[in-house]
């Protein structure tokens, strides 16, 4: 049977039809909770089981306490949040600490929690229905993680924010039967300073990452800046010629 992953949000930022990074796989799982949840009908939100989080940056958890805050009170089970340690740590310390944010592990009871935070290491596959969820190597300004998704008809790699490197490719290339590789590239070339201090691709540093991957499957852009968004796309397209390459679509679905 195949999976369905949903491109809720794949921008760098926001503003007018912008949404930031977030993905619904099956209906019933979030892979990362930036604004894009935000346009979820309250039913499609009452139906997300589980959370999954590649790091612990505004742009890709800031739906995730609104999230837990609309469905308070509906639910009967909690919300599962998936995510290392070390991002369970600063999410506990920065953001459900009753400063910036309810804890929603202690709501409506620590014995009934509204939200339970689940560790999952590198490499360790948690499998829901028919797709098993695993953490891939990543580098990023904070601990973060990509991901890879598989069914029983393939897999799907989703590189979160991250510079690549050799332990990602090695992970990737491992993979059989990879459907789609979803990679970040936040600023344009004029960036590329910026984009090195931030840990972030741009165009040519693409093109040098993907000279490490082994695979053909169609490459997709994710995590463009608004402001550049144009002008990035164009030198992707410009650098590499060597896989089927083009920009990730807010509202598409992937199936695999």
């Amino acid at each position: 049977m195949s999976c369905q992953l949903r491109v809720l949000g794949c921008s760098g930022g926001i503003g007018g039809d912008n949404r930031t990074t977030a993905f619904l796989l099956n209906q019933n799982i979030l892979i990362d909770a930036g604004t894009g949840v935000g346009d979820l009908q309250l039913s499609e939100l009452l139906a997300i089981e589980h959370v999954f989080l590649t790091h612990a940056h505004l742009d890709h958890i800031a739906c995730l306490p609104l999230l837990l805050d609309s469905v308070v009170g509906a639910r009967t089970s909690p919300i599962y949040v998936y995510a290392t340690a070390k991002t369970i740590e600063l999410l506990r310390k920065h953001i459900f600490n009753w400063l910036i944010w309810p804890d929603f592990s202690t709501i409506p009871s620590a014995q009934q929690p509204s939200m339970v935070f689940v560790e999952q290491e590198l490499g360790q596959p948690i499998t829901l229905g028919e797709v098993t969820i695993t953490p891939l190597p990543a580098v990023h300004t904070v601990p973060a993680v990509a991901f890879s998704f598989t069914s029983s008809q393939g897999s799907v790699v989703f590189s979160g924010d991250t510079i690549a490197g050799p332990d990602f490719w090695q992970a990737v290339n491992q993979l059989d039967a990879l459907k789609a590789l979803i990679i970040e590239t936040a600023f344009a070339d004029k960036e590329h300073q910026l984009a090195d201090a931030a840990k972030h691709l741009c165009p040519s540093t693409l093109a040098e990452q993907l000279s490490h991957w082994r695979g053909n499957a169609e490459i997709l852009i994710t995590h463009l800046k608004p402001a550049d968004s144009e002008l990035t796309i164009q030198e992707v397209l410009a650098l590499d010629h060597l896989h089927p390459i083009r920009r990730l679509l807010q509202g598409e679905i992937i199936e695999f």
